[in-house]
């Protein structure tokens, strides 16, 4: 059976009523920090268009560039488009994402994969007998 969420001894629908300021009160620092300070105009735009999205009984996805938005407690179910630098990169926002920022979720580098080593790759392979 699995674990029923809970953010900081919160249950989901406790963190969806609570107010603004309320919520940032639980928030680690680094967070609470970067909301008191105010939402930049573009992530302004991003919550509008997420609350939008919720109105909408349809599937609907927002695409975005902004990657240091907080997610919020009302963005829980909303399918976000983030930029990873060269595409947008799917992200289902779920309960366990709240407090971390979308960034982290789009991942912006991909991992290097060394494959073995062909002719000429380096003086050693030389030597390496072909099949």
């Amino acid at each position: 059976m699995p674990k029923d969420f809970a953010y900081r001894g919160l249950t989901l629908n406790q963190l969806q009523g609570m107010s603004m300021d309320e919520f940032i009160m639980i928030l680690p620092a680094r967070q609470r920090r970067t909301l008191r300070r105010g939402l930049k105009p573009e992530q302004r735009i991003l919550l509008e268009k997420i609350r939008e999205a919720l109105k909408q009984e349809g599937n609907a996805s927002v695409k975005t560039h902004v990657r240091t938005m907080v997610i919020l407690p009302e963005m829980v179910g909303v399918a976000i488009q983030v930029h990873n630098g060269k595409e947008f990169v799917n992200v289902e926002i779920k309960p366990e994402m709240i407090g971390h920022s979308l960034g982290e979720f789009a991942i912006t580098n991909k991992p290097v994969r060394h494959g073995t080593p062909g002719i000429g790759a380096s003086r050693s392979s030389m030597y390496v007998p072909l099949k």
